[in-house]
């Protein structure tokens, strides 16, 4: 008799929810008193995944599989056939159903794989488990050691999946995913989402319902992961009309989109959103025409390039773009053209990515053709192209380290538009920062924020033409911007030149606990702070108010509090 049911998850990251493995369990609601979810994290050491697992004695074990996670699966299933012989071990997911004869011929202890969708399929096995028959052959969506080729099973009712979130407890802390459509209607050669068109979407209905849960429950965080959630036109529309006007203050939710697809309409409605209420990703990943052909895209570059500034213009959605490394046709100097035109764009975050050649996706056939060389384990990542070399992919690789810290974090933004200043392009800056950084440090070794600026009074030192204490005073301004230090960084002026101002502002209650004064030059307060500068002055008191922030960069409020006066 089957009284433990356990569905396994190996999230990315703490913050992650796997929606896969609650939705299965959802779908199967009548058998819930014998379904258990598991969820870990990549990070949790595997022998303390395979104790868990093992003390909870489970009779079949379902494990979610993707590209971060395979290698901890297959190494976890292996120990827990010994230590649990008589549990059956289902393997799904995407990384899975694309190559599912793998799995029987190099590990004995795999039961059955589910392939494509898993909600039917998992209730058919959860019945036949509950029911005692084995006759698992005969279930559409599998494959067995005897059963190489799944019979196909008709897509599921988006309609009639349960809503999964009815106990929040679960996901203190984490980021809810939501599903309100399944499929693509676009091609995109390197993407898995690309082979399903058959597009359906949960009712609005039931959308607007369960998007009134997540806000009455002041949800901090509700990630769409629609493939491309304004494919249709009308539908997204009254999506993001209905958070607008429900808007709870709280709550944010992030959508991925397609530029080209976005009308002036929508534009307007986004324009009104609350800062920090939505944020949209956009996977650019090259502007280089002969590549986006060739992975099977359409995009028009200037409607896109129209279409984010009108976005930004309104300072109050966080904007995400994507780019590829690696794709067809596209060399270093072409990327380094792609780089810059993004990069032009100015958005909130710059994802720089490597293609990755799943099964299943398009790509995976074409490889060959393009002389694409990838990583046999995964994340299958590309090693080198007919058009990039593998020298070219370290370049890129450290360009991608320094973006991450530079850019990606936001807590250096005007540092870094400053010493742009000096090079041709924002990728040679990127290029010569990422060799410096590659140079002075040890790989995988970690930094504090301070030591990440300490580094950049050395880099400037070999750039041509920057001043290093206008460099300092431009760090001091980022830094508080973003943390009210209690200890001042090394590099910041010494403010005891200015004690006597300071106690007077702190006397008559200018300065509370949570802001900070700082003493920054006309010069650098006008070149980076969005306030009105006196004239008659050579420097100015800034305050930076912590308990107003913006809610898109995260930066304290500020404010000019007088002139910056010295000690008599």
């Amino acid at each position: 008799m089957v009284e433990t049911i356990l569905l396994v998850a190996i999230n990315a990251k703490y913050i992650h929810s796997n929606l896969a493995v609650h939705s299965l369990k959802a779908y199967s609601k009548e058998y819930a008193e014998k379904i258990q979810i598991a969820e870990y994290t990549i990070n949790n050491l595997i022998e303390d995944i395979l104790d868990d697992i093992y003390l909870k004695k489970p009779d079949v074990l379902a494990f979610s599989c993707y590209i971060w996670n395979i290698e901890y699966v297959e190494k976890l299933m292996v120990e827990l056939k010994k230590l649990l012989p008589d549990t059956d071990i289902w393997l799904g997911g995407p990384e899975v159903s694309y190559n599912a004869q793998k799995y029987f011929e190099e590990f004995d202890c795999v039961k059955g794989v589910m392939v494509s969708e898993g909600e039917e399929t998992f209730k058919d096995i959860v019945t036949n488990y509950v029911n005692g028959n084995d006759d698992f052959e005969s279930i559409a969506g599998i494959i067995t050691k005897d059963k190489p080729i799944a019979d196909v099973r008709k897509c599921v009712d988006m309609s009639k999946i349960p809503f999964p979130y009815e106990n929040l407890k679960e996901f203190e802390n984490r980021i809810i995913y939501y599903e309100s459509s399944r499929g693509c209607p676009f091609s995109c050669s390197y993407c898995l989402s690309s082979i399903d068109k058959t597009l359906r979407f949960r009712s609005l209905e039931q959308v607007f319902e369960e998007l009134k849960f997540f806000m009455d429950n002041k949800v901090s965080q509700v990630k769409f992961i629609d493939r491309t959630f304004n494919c249709d036109k009308n539908r997204s529309e009254k999506i993001w009309q209905y958070i607008l006007e429900n808007d709870n203050g709280i709550t944010n939710f992030h959508f991925e989109i397609s530029a080209d697809l976005i009308t002036e309409e929508q534009i307007e409605i986004l324009n009104k959103m609350r800062p920090g209420l939505v944020q949209l990703e956009i996977g650019v990943q090259s502007t280089n025409e002969k590549t986006i052909e060739a992975i099977r895209r359409k995009m028009d570059l200037e409607r896109l390039k129209n279409v984010v500034s009108k976005i930004k213009s309104a300072r109050n959605i966080h904007l995400h773009l994507d780019l590829i490394a690696g794709l067809p046709y596209e060399d270093i100097a072409t990327f380094k053209k792609s780089f810059n035109d993004v990069y032009a764009m100015e958005p909130d975050e710059l994802q720089l990515g490597f293609l990755k050649v799943l099964h299943g996706a398009y790509m995976y056939d074409d490889a060959k053709e393009y002389g694409i060389v990838y990583k046999n384990f995964p994340p299958y990542e590309v090693l080198y192209t007919k058009w990039l070399s593998f020298d070219d992919v370290l370049k890129l690789k450290k360009i991608e380290t320094v973006l991450e810290i530079y850019y990606g974090s936001n807590q250096f933004r005007n540092t870094v538009n400053y010493l742009i200043s000096f090079f041709e392009s924002p990728y040679d800056f990127y290029e010569v920062l990422g060799d410096f950084y590659d140079e002075v440090h040890k790989k995988g070794e970690k930094h504090s924020r301070i030591e990440r600026y300490n580094l950049l009074l050395d880099f400037v030192k070999k750039v041509e033409g920057a001043n290093e204490e206008v460099l300092k005073e431009v760090m001091t301004l980022d830094i508080y911007l973003r943390e009210n230090m209690k200890t001042r960084p090394s590099f910041s002026v010494d403010m005891s030149a200015y004690k006597d101002a300071l106690r007077v502002l702190v006397k008559d209650g200018t300065i509370k606990k949570t802001e900070h004064i700082e003493a920054i030059s006309l010069e650098v307060a006008k070149a980076y702070l969005d306030i009105e500068c006196c004239e008659n002055c050579e420097k100015i008191f800034v305050k930076f108010d912590y308990d107003n922030r913006n809610p898109i960069t995260f930066d304290a409020s500020v404010s000019i509090v007088g002139k910056a006066v010295e000690n008599a």
